[in-house]
């Protein structure tokens, strides 16, 4: 069961803590995730709840032994190896069959190419801790608006990267050299070589690309095609793939399920944010 803590004082009626609101230390099945006065970030305290559902539940099966103290400890790497080797026992991972993988190599054919690059440049406004993401999205929607303009003057382009991309091929141009889908961030791979419903022409992309970098403005100058794989050929990937999507979905409803039978307070857990099951 999740629960948040919504405790507001001691509950005396002249206690003058009536009314404030402590932090509280986050906690699994009365364990605490840090020690007090300590403040984790929402994704470090997210995989702190994940390991400990994991090692409580090692305990339980007695592949651990017990734990006397009130904070989680720190998992050593023989801790890590036996909880590694309890999921890999209890997430069963199906093996997709003909037919999946034939339906899914006809859906994404633009995934199977070889040999296909492109040769792009681009201006970068990063997104870094402390921007305003607003003020940067309209300043580079302008810049993108200059560089549509059918009357846009050769080398402005190069011009808009020197002076505002945040990246160091800024100094050339903002020229990338040519690029294929495993050489780019997969946010941008997926807007460039992957869309089912429109390729990309020469020229400026008409809309801003959003990756883990920031927002990029984008210029297309060359392509190579490549070449499509059959479907035999393509066959190991496909299944490679979509066993990795099943293990994800698995590894999911196992920490569901993990999650559903503890009792948690200071925090609300819904997925499986733990590097021990990525």
């Amino acid at each position: 069961m999740n629960a948040q803590n919504t405790s507001s004082g001691c509950g005396g009626g002249s206690c003058q803590c009536a009314g404030q609101s402590p932090e509280a230390v986050a906690s699994v099945n009365g364990i605490a995730l840090h020690e007090p006065g300590l403040t984790p970030d929402a994704q470090e305290l997210k995989e702190r709840a994940h390991t400990e559902l994991l090692r409580q539940h090692a305990v339980k099966a007695g592949l651990l032994p017990r734990f006397g103290g009130l904070v989680a400890p720190e998992l050593d790497e023989h801790a890590r190896q036996v909880i590694e080797e309890m999921i890999e026992a209890e997430v069963q991972t199906p093996t997709p069959t003909p037919e999946e993988c034939q339906r899914y190599y006809e859906a994404h054919l633009n995934q199977f190419v070889v040999g296909q690059a492109l040769h792009v440049r681009h201006i970068l406004f990063a997104v870094t801790p402390g921007v305003n993401v607003h003020a940067l999205s309209l300043r580079a929607e302008k810049a993108l608006l200059e560089l549509s303009r059918k009357e846009v003057a050769v080398g402005h382009f190069a011009q808009l990267a020197a002076e505002l991309s945040n990246c160091p091929t800024g100094a050339t141009g903002g020229d990338l050299g040519w690029v294929a889908p495993d050489e780019c961030a997969p946010e941008l791979a997926n807007e460039l070589f992957f869309q089912s419903d429109t390729r990309w022409g020469m020229g400026v992309h008409p809309r801003l690309v959003h990756t883990r970098f920031g927002l990029h403005i984008i210029e297309v100058l060359g392509r190579r095609k490549g070449r499509q794989l059959t479907f035999e050929e393509a066959q190991d990937r496909v299944v490679t793939r979509l066993q990795m999507q099943a293990r994800t979905r698995a590894l999911r409803q196992y920490m569901s399920l993990l999650v559903g039978q503890a009792q948690i307070e200071g925090l609300v857990l819904e997925g499986a944010d733990s590097p021990l099951v990525q």
